[in-house]
């Protein structure tokens, strides 16, 4: 018998292979293209237009028609005192209310109220996320009452027979960073209270066995395990700390003399206040830059596996 060549096989489609796939992967996507829509209309069109521009002259009055000036309100903004004052003060702000001051507290809140009892923590809870969900005006407003002249600080010093003194003119940046703690901790201690609650109880109740006193098995065994949460925290409380508005400017307005102007509020004033658009957008890249360059850093950090 004369043996017959084999029947060449056809090339198997993913329908083929998989029936229950159903229709191609571009039909499967319709229903996404309403939210892809409107993200590109409402997000990406309104940040493009922004980048154009801060690449522009734009003006608020006085001014016609806005004429392309290429990188000069940048060259114009790391030429300017005030702008490089906001900057150092933004990174003061953030160093001190962020990074040291809700990460800080809010870990030691969130470790003390895991071995308090529960009318102590209730209560302590209770007052923390109180002070977070007020609106920032009105947390503006109340630390305003708290640090002025003859404010609630000044009268417990007097009652102290302390001194006292104008903390809203003599140290304003230091001010608003602890409004800015007072206010923002509670954010903190909710990440870390459950990133503790995940933690075994054999391997803490093993440390204290051992004869791991409590700052050794804080360093050695809570730290590590909660690494990750430790680096989501930083990076979401640092970009919230960097856009602060509404508190700075109830309280000092950037003042005195631009000693708590941080750049969100150098950019209103220059846009808004001085009419200058093109400028004040360029600042907001560069503020937003900034905001980039932590967003990477803690990423880096958050790629490492405890």
């Amino acid at each position: 018998m004369t043996a017959t060549a084999p029947r060449p096989r056809l090339a198997k489609t993913p329908e083929d292979t998989h029936p229950a796939l159903g229709p191609r992967l571009p039909v499967r996507l319709l229903p996404l293209a309403p939210a892809v829509v409107l993200l590109l209309l409402f997000l990406a069109g309104p940040i493009a237009y922004c980048v154009y521009i801060a690449f522009t002259d734009l003006q608020l009055t006085g001014q016609a028609r806005a004429s392309f000036v290429g990188f000069d309100n940048f060259t114009r903004a790391f030429g300017d005192e005030a702008f490089l004052n906001a900057v150092w003060l933004t990174l003061v702000f953030t160093v001190v209310s962020s990074l040291i001051g809700q990460n800080t507290l809010g870990l030691a809140l969130a470790a003390l109220m895991r071995r308090a009892s529960k009318p102590v923590r209730t209560l302590t809870g209770g007052i923390v996320v109180t002070a977070w969900v007020l609106p920032e005006v009105v947390a503006g407003f109340l630390l305003y009452a708290f640090f002025r002249r003859e404010g609630t600080l000044n009268a417990i010093l007097d009652w102290l027979h302390l001194p006292s003194q104008n903390w809203l003119f003599t140290l304003p940046i230091l001010a608003v960073s602890f409004a800015n703690v007072w206010r923002g901790t509670a954010f903190s201690m909710l990440v870390y209270s459950a990133a503790l609650n995940e933690i075994p109880q054999e391997i803490t109740e093993a440390a204290e066995v051992d004869g791991a006193g409590g700052w050794r098995r804080m360093w050695h065994i809570t730290l590590p395990m909660i690494r990750r949460s430790i680096g989501t925290n930083l990076m979401l409380n640092t970009l919230q700390t960097l856009s602060v508005f509404g508190l700075i400017w109830v309280m000092t307005r950037g003042g005195p003399g631009g000693r708590s102007q941080t750049l969100p509020l150098f950019m209103y004033e220059q846009a808004f206040q001085n009419s200058l658009i093109g400028y004040g957008t360029a600042v907001a890249l560069l503020l937003l830059l900034v905001g980039s360059l932590f967003s990477l850093v803690y990423l880096r950090l958050l790629r490492t596996e405890v």
